[in-house]
């Protein structure tokens, strides 16, 4: 059912990917918007290919391992300097150890650090919310290196803004301003878009869901170096000298992306970026419906839809629980050193390797549909545990548990590139963008204002919240696979 892992990388994959991903599609549906429609000898493939094995993964790895590395820095770093501002001794760990009521000065640190979280990366993702998706549509015709090496810019000039802040000692509201640059010129998600955007130029059918998984490998492996070794440096030289790596880090990717990577489309010379039209051609994919492979257009737009709404619920559940993982283990009863938080964050990010390894073995005895219902029951279980955590084995318990929470992403975004013609990947992608775009800043209000807000009743709460969100794709997955199956026998020949 599967081509082997070979087919995924080998350059006779790149040649064949025009033929195999050119499906029909509906003339009648798209009457009256040609103008707007980008032509098709602009999307075309270049002529000239890398047989390189691999593309964009060098980007994402190094864009990645810089923001992993700097995330839960800063987090830390928010919480020493509340901690001087207030008078709170933060190195003190008594109230770990004993039964006596957590010291009110401490839930005050932890109330304003999850909210200074809040604010700086609604800054970011709400800038964010704009420019990624004009970006994404924008690389069908300026091609996608542009939209690879701009992001990279921004994070660097952010990693600038937050060493100047170090140095200076300035407040942390300063942190807002390195988040707005890097949310005008795409910030992570743009980076996320472009990448998955060029895999999909690059892939058939038939691998692209392997080929993605792969690619959000890469967040993984890049994750689990940078926790390990964040938490480690931070301990023994604080956090400047991190984030000068992370600075060097993006710069270096951006220079990957300019020199080394090839283009998978044909660039057009005179694409405005400035114009509505990039935001016309995302709706105009919602509104009027994917390929219509099956030559029902309603039901794939119905589809489009749905399988979207699945990727916003776990991506939001993802990011917004992410985000206080480190608060949760800072504070009593875990208590945890930075030491002690890189290797849960590096437990964690392991996750991706072995959801990766899992969807490979799960793809030759299951569809992609079930594949992504037993990831989101690793995730469902992980998060249960984690909301009764009170010890370092319950917590790492957790970690564990949820070894295959991150192979529902790839079989979403597989499914959602499938629904759509090859013309449409960079449309879709920048829909995809602007979604996950929007989970992070949903995730990130609900989950920052959710955790100090019932931190008096439960500690845990938030994680079971989390685990009760992943119901409803979990439903949606079914159901829709149910409904394709009950399609295809119907369908079949007596």
């Amino acid at each position: 059912m599967y081509e082997p892992d070979t087919a995924a990388i080998l350059p006779a994959d790149l040649l064949s990917t025009a033929s195999t991903d050119d499906q029909p599609s509906d003339p009648a549906a798209h009457h009256g918007e040609e103008e707007d429609r980008l032509p098709l000898d602009k999307v075309a493939r270049p002529p000239v290919r890398s047989r390189l094995p691999v593309s964009v993964e060098p980007v994402l790895f190094l864009s990645t391992f810089a923001l992993v590395l700097q995330a839960p820095l800063v987090t830390q770093y928010l919480w020493d300097r509340i901690s001087d501002e207030l008078g709170y001794n933060g190195s003190r760990r008594s109230e770990c150890n004993s039964s006596e009521p957590a010291d009110p000065l401490q839930k005050q640190v932890e109330t304003l650090t999850a909210h200074w979280n809040l604010y700086i990366n609604l800054g970011g993702f709400s800038v964010g919310l704009l420019v990624v998706p004009l970006l994404g549509s924008w690389s069908d015709l300026a091609g996608r290196r542009t939209v690879l090496i701009l992001p990279n810019l921004g994070l660097a000039l952010q990693a600038a803004v937050y060493l100047v802040v170090m140095y200076l000692k300035l407040p942390v509201a300063y942190f807002l301003v390195g988040r707005l640059l890097s949310g005008l010129s795409g910030d992570f998600n743009a980076i996320l878009a472009g990448c998955f955007a060029y895999v999909a130029d690059i892939s058939d059918r038939k691998s692209r869901t392997f080929r993605v998984a792969v690619l959000e490998a890469c967040l993984g492996l890049a994750g689990i170096l940078a926790s390990i070794i964040g938490g480690q440096w931070r301990r023994a030289q604080g956090y400047i000298n991190p984030f000068w790596l992370v600075l060097a880090t993006n710069l270096a990717s951006a220079l990957y992306a300019s020199l080394v990577v090839r283009e998978s489309v044909l660039p057009d010379p005179s694409a405005k970026l400035l114009t509505t039209r990039h935001h016309k051609a995302v709706w105009r994919l919602y509104s009027t419906g994917g390929s219509g492979i099956d030559g029902d257009r309603s039901f794939c737009r119905c589809k489009l839809w749905l399988y979207s709404l699945c990727f916003f619920v776990v991506v939001t559940v993802h990011s917004g629980s992410r985000e206080l993982y480190v608060l949760y283990e800072l504070s009593p009863p875990l208590c945890w050193g930075s030491a002690l938080i890189g290797y849960g964050s590096a437990a964690q990010n392991l996750a991706y390797l072995t959801s990766l390894l899992g969807l490979r073995i799960m793809q030759l005895c299951l569809e992609d549909s079930w594949v992504a219902l037993v990831s989101l029951a690793s995730n469902i279980i992980g998060l249960l545990v984690f909301s009764v955590a009170d010890s370092t084995q319950l917590m790492f318990t957790g970690y564990g548990l949820c070894f295959l929470f991150m192979a529902v992403t790839p079989v979403l975004r597989s499914k959602l590139s499938k629904l759509v013609d090859p013309s449409e990947q960079g449309s879709l992608f920048a829909s995809v963008a602007c979604v996950e775009t929007l989970c992070y800043l949903v995730g990130s209000g609900i989950f920052n204002s959710l955790y100090p807000a019932t931190l008096y009743f439960m500690r845990g709460f938030t994680f079971l919240f989390a685990a009760i969100l992943l119901l409803i794709p979990a439903g949606i997955i079914g159901t829709l696979q149910c409904l394709d199956q009950r399609r295809e026998l119907r369908d079949s020949p007596e």
